[in-house]
């Protein structure tokens, strides 16, 4: 059937008919079309949506990537017909059946996320067969191997290289603005490809963008880790394993992470930058992803089992999570403790102490320190300024100024604090409370919101003393954070009410 196209400035690889025409050729909601444009010879598969209203009989919607891929004009005509559906279909019901998948089917499947032959709901059936029937790790493997594959990859003449990564869960977790600079400084290569927030107040790539750009090609990581020895990248931007890009996405509205799929995206991207070494943070805590040691030892593990299989080595340490790293949340605010720290200053202790010991690590595994010593030289490194000066050199060959300081950092200038109602200890921190209140107030995107901890578990305060700041940029997002940290009660003080029963008062 020849069709008149129309472009819909829709991001999504699909058509939409009118549903007459759809009967016509034989196809419903769900099925594929081919759609060539004879003018140049190009042909495109795309997934069918159907109106009545939004294009009429005649003419198809050709969403922007199909829209693109053709090179078509509105008004131009296309010739469609009916396309079978791709054999990752099959295979994805497979999985849901909870039979075990191979490596050439691994490979199918990711072939088509990264080309865009399944539809969203099509990519949300594999995420979620994933999620409840688990995946062992030949197909953990299969999949990391896969990812890396369909993606670009560097290459590095000299080893080792180094990486680190943390799983995430803890609010506040700036240390890479540490550890890649102070790893950088000992002569080792660490180029850092990090992740924006999804459900948390700031990633490191959203901490770095507030200093400097962080959206490279995987060539030019590697010609800037080359000249300074590392950076800190926003990895969405290289084309390195971009089917986990995809993934994310449909996982991001359920607030999952499955285990087999979150150990190949780390491990995929660590071996696509040409890591040899990587040191993994595995934060515990109650309000973390991992809750209690014992299981932070069994993620270990399967992080080393996978390293092998890859060839990589890793090692982890199992940090403290039930407490935020420092005492600060949200982009600028973190960025600003990071440069103090660089700069100088002697707190946060949390802060200083993760870094110097995951950097440690890095040390001992490289063989820049003997065993026990690498957090001494750590440690040396941040003391003498050789870290900030290859802060400022990585800063700088990124797009940035150099000359930026702590104090040049801006924060929101719109600020609420928050006060001890009475004397007492600090006994709790909710941190999924923390980090929606910094999100309410604008982070990540605006880059001056978040939170100032004053007092963290463990310390006495008076009453009236303040306990955190509120940061925001625009008033109204302030308003709002305020009205639900009297609802969250996000920071514990011994003696504060902990809940009323009922809620409400009632008559009769």
């Amino acid at each position: 059937m020849k069709l008149t196209a129309k472009t819909l400035d829709i991001a999504d690889r699909g058509v939409l008919l009118n549903r007459i025409d759809a009967r016509g050729i034989g196809v419903v909601e769900g099925d594929r079309l081919q759609v060539m444009n004879h003018a140049n010879g190009r042909t495109v598969s795309a997934h069918v949506e159907m109106t009545e209203a939004m294009v009429g009989s005649g003419t198809i919607g050709l969403y922007a990537p199909i829209h693109c891929s053709l090179s078509v004009g509105d008004g131009d005509e296309v010739e469609v017909w009916e396309a079978p559906k791709p054999a990752s279909l099959d295979l994805i019901k497979k999985k849901m059946n909870k039979r075990k998948l191979t490596r050439d089917e691994t490979r199918t499947i990711v072939n088509d996320i990264v080309s865009e032959n399944l539809s969203l709901a099509e990519l949300s059936a594999y995420v979620t067969a994933n999620y409840i029937n688990g995946m062992d790790m030949d197909e953990v493997e299969d999949l990391t191997i896969a990812m890396v594959e369909t993606g670009s990859q560097l290459s590095f003449s000299n080893r080792p290289i180094v990486d680190k990564h943390s799983i995430g869960g803890v609010p506040g977790n700036k240390i890479s603005l540490l550890i890649v600079p102070i790893i950088a400084a000992s002569g080792l290569k660490i180029p850092k490809t990090s992740s924006r927030a999804i459900t948390g107040a700031a990633g490191t790539a959203d901490l770095m963008e507030v200093i400097a750009p962080v959206e490279f090609t995987a060539e030019e990581i590697q010609t800037m880790t080359e000249k300074v020895g590392g950076v800190i990248v926003w990895g969405g931007s290289t084309n390195i394993a971009p089917a986990d890009d995809q993934i994310i996405v449909v996982e991001y509205p359920f607030k999952i992470d499955a285990r087999g799929q979150m150990l190949a995206s780390v491990m995929a991207k660590k071996y696509a930058v040409g890591a040899n070494l990587v040191v993994i943070d595995i934060p515990v805590g109650v309000s973390t992803k991992i809750r209690d040691v014992a299981e932070g030892r069994k993620l270990a593990r399967e992080f080393i089992d996978l390293g092998e299989r890859l060839k990589m080595r890793v090692e982890c340490a199992i940090t403290y999570g039930d407490s935020p790293v420092g005492h600060t949340i949200g982009p600028a605010l973190e960025v600003k403790e990071a440069l103090a720290v660089l700069e100088g200053a002697t707190e946060p202790q949390s802060l200083i102490q993760k870094s110097l010991s995951i950097a440690g690590i890095a040390f001992e595994m490289a063989g820049k320190a003997l065993q026990g010593e690498g957090y001494a030289m750590a440690e040396e490194i941040l003391k003498s300024g050789k870290a900030l000066a290859k802060f400022k050199q990585i800063i700088e060959i990124q797009g940035g100024d150099p000359s930026v300081t702590a104090d040049s950092i801006p924060l929101g200038k719109h600020t609420h604090v928050v006060n001890a109602p009475w004397p007492g200890y600090v006994v709790g921190m909710n941190n999924p409370s923390l980090v929606s209140l910094a999100r309410l107030a604008g982070a990540p995107q605006d880059h001056g919101a978040g939170i100032q901890l004053h007092a963290k578990t463990g310390e006495r305060v008076d009453r009236g003393q303040p306990i955190f700041t509120i940061h925001a940029d625009r008033p109204w997002r302030l308003k709002l954070a305020v009205e639900e940290g009297r609802r969250l009660m996000p920071v514990l003080v011994e003696g504060m009410l902990l809940e009323r029963v009922p809620s409400e008062h009632h008559l009769g």
